[in-house]
């Protein structure tokens, strides 16, 4: 039965010693990543990180030339973030909503007690706070519930008047005034977004279009390779579009395992974003992607995976798709859940314009992955052809447990880059040196 390789999983990462990490390989990364042959096995090999905060005092490892600083501590499983345009930072406290992931009974049970291991799966705060740093020191002195009794919210933004508010099952807006405490009215629902059944990819990432008149919403698959069936699948596994002026949702780009991160190049306006692939391949198969996001382009998931291999697992279920997709533009690693993205746009830095992207960390492999940030750096508007470099990192400690998990970024107008860490309770705030 296949609960039984999760109770292997959560035995294996229980019994953990050592961190094991993966060492950094070139052939995992980059435009032309080395695929290994698929290894399908009873038992995946699974290694889990067991999630328990940083002391006080203590901090992820910063790059040469940074300096990182707690921003903001205690809060509840701070997943994604966001900057208003007067510089307040939005913080999502959030997590799985109840009876989400399409498991029941024993496998159920087992795989909650697994994600609660990792540092998930403990009730969702379903709030949003606002976060101010009026003095400019680095840290927030005012911190204040924006929003509460919300349903596993995620992706924000703000224009014209307006907070827009992604919960797992609706996209909804506030009458907002920037530097007010508190919204001006209630909720107004816009549409309802794919949740339940199941409901296994539960976050919901937003972004505006340029033009202002759509709004963009990454919303995961209903399952790792389309097992509970494709009527579980509609209008999942993709970007979709929501038209602000005749509430139109439709599907902007396809195939898409499950895209989170999203951001627009600061050069080109392009939507890019990063996409969770699939599990139980073995240690390097499949990783996660940097991918320029085209209307109608179709990226593979369930069939296809990184351009042009097909997933026989997928195929042996009845499931085939003879069209070719778009290949990934950057490969980032095997398991290494890479979430949070956004530009660098501050001028006259050594990674201007490169993609900053959290990486959560692994799970699906036999060493651990991730568990750090990290920056692409880009060259005329695409990703240079070069290894990412690593800007924070120290989140595992020497005995292989997650200290911390970065999840959300958000680069600020003054240049620092905000980390929502969820098992560590913190958002992070890294500064180069060269700005202070």
């Amino acid at each position: 039965m296949r609960f039984c390789w999760v109770f292997a999983i959560v035995l294996l990462g229980a019994c953990a010693r050592g961190p094991v990490i993966a060492p950094v390989d070139a052939t995992e990364f980059g435009h032309r990543p080395n695929l290994s042959e698929p290894s399908v096995t009873l038992i995946p090999k699974s290694k889990i990180a067991r999630a328990i905060g940083f002391e006080e005092g203590e901090a992820p490892r910063p790059a040469t030339g940074w300096r990182v600083n707690r921003f903001a501590q205690d809060l509840a499983h701070p997943r994604w973030l966001f900057e208003l345009p007067n510089g307040d930072l939005l913080v999502a406290e959030t997590d799985a909503p109840r009876d989400s992931g399409g498991f029941s009974g024993i496998k159920g049970l087992v795989a909650r007690w697994m994600m609660r291991y990792g540092g998930s799966n403990k009730g969702s705060a379903d709030r949003i706070r606002l976060l101010r740093d009026a003095d400019r020191d680095g840290v927030a002195e005012h911190s204040v519930y924006l929003l509460e009794n919300l349903h596993s919210p995620f992706g924000m933004a703000y224009r014209e008047g307006y907070l827009y508010v992604a919960n797992t099952d609706a996209l909804t807006r506030f009458p907002y005034l920037l530097g007010d405490d508190s919204v001006r009215g209630p909720a107004e629902q816009l549409t309802a977004l794919p949740a339940l059944p199941f409901n296994h990819h539960w976050t919901k990432s937003l972004l505006f279009a340029p033009n202002g008149n759509q709004l963009w919403i990454g919303v995961g698959s209903n399952s790792n390779i389309a097992e509970n069936g494709m009527a579980s699948e509609q209008m999942r596994a993709a970007i979709l579009a929501y038209n602000l002026k005749n509430g139109d949702l439709s599907v902007y780009a396809s195939g898409l395992r499950n895209p989170v991160g999203m951001a627009l190049h600061p050069q080109t306006n392009a939507l890019w974003t990063v996409v969770n692939e699939r599990d139980e391949l073995g240690d390097r198969l499949v990783p996660d992607y940097l991918t320029e996001v085209v209307e109608g382009g179709f990226y593979g998931w369930p069939v296809w995976y990184m351009g042009g291999r097909k997933d026989d697992r997928v195929v042996a279920m009845g499931i085939d798709n003879d069209n070719k997709p778009r290949e990934p533009d950057y490969a980032l690693g095997a398991h290494t859940a890479s979430l949070g993205l956004d530009f660098y746009s501050y001028p006259h830095s050594s990674i201007e314009n490169a993609a900053i992207i959290g990486q959560r960390g692994s799970w699906n492999r036999s060493q651990f992955a991730g568990y750090k940030v990290i920056a692409v750096k880009f060259e005329s508007g695409r990703p240079a052809d070069a290894m990412p470099m690593t800007l924070l990192d120290g989140f595992l400690n020497d005995r292989g447990q997650a200290r911390g998990r970065p999840v959300g970024i958000q680069v600020m107008k003054d240049g620092a880059i905000m980390i929502a860490d969820d098992v560590g309770g913190v958002v992070w705030r890294l500064q180069p040196i060269s700005s202070l």
